[in-house]
């Protein structure tokens, strides 16, 4: 008894465990997004959150998860700043509250590069994790502001990789777009959504993939 008390106190004194994954999710809520197509990203993304797998190696990693709406020129907006994941209970709370995020913007254009631009200066904050990771969704290629190509630079300075998730609703060369103008860093990728109705599961694996390296890190 004296031996199991020792231990317990040993975890419970024990050092923080540091963030291996800083993961900024970047949705796309310009004009051609309608009510409902919010909704299936909304919701999905939550279930994509809450998937097992991803779920284990958020909270064993210690992950730092934000939200940030984004559609026009001046028109993006840190909805859900950086929470911690250090319990299952966080991810729940973190998950059930991108479920029910209320859209911000509704009839406005497509500013891929300052979405990047103000997504990326929110990694300040959380220096002291590992990796820096934008998942970005969008529907639609830029076409206001600065050009997304343009932040590469920036982007791979600072250390921060731009994964994106390119729903070709009536854009069917937007996976080709996306992989030359807006991924950026080491092992940085495209995955290809046919339709919002789409998104759901491939937001899952995308995620996925995104922790898997996260889960062998910790093994």
């Amino acid at each position: 008894m004296r031996n199991l008390l020792s231990l317990l106190a040993t975890f419970a004194t024990g050092p923080v465990l540091a963030c291996d994954l800083a993961l900024a999710l970047a949705v796309d809520v310009s004009g051609s997004v309608d009510s409902r197509e919010y909704r299936i990203q909304m919701d999905g993304l939550a279930a994509g959150l809450r998937d097992p797998i991803v779920s284990e190696a958020l909270v064993r990693g210690q992950a730092q998860l934000m939200l940030v709406q984004w559609t026009g020129a001046s028109r993006q907006q840190v909805t859900i700043p950086w929470t911690r994941i250090d319990s299952f209970d966080a991810l729940e709370t973190f998950a059930a509250t991108v479920a029910e995020d209320p859209r911000v913007w509704r009839n406005f254009s497509t500013a891929i590069g300052e979405a990047l631009e103000t997504t990326m200066g929110a990694f300040d904050t959380v220096a002291d994790c590992k990796r820096h990771l934008i998942d970005l969704s969008g529907d639609g290629i830029s076409n206001e502001g600065v050009e997304p190509v343009q932040l590469h630079r920036d982007l791979r300075a600072r250390g921060i990789t731009v994964n994106a998730i390119a729903i070709e609703e009536s854009e069917p060369d937007l996976t080709a777009y996306f992989f030359e103008n807006v991924i950026v860093g080491e092992g940085a990728f495209v995955v290809s959504a046919s339709g919002f109705l789409d998104y759901p599961e491939r937001i899952r694996k995308k995620l996925l993939r995104e922790v898997t390296q996260q889960t062998a890190s910790l093994k």
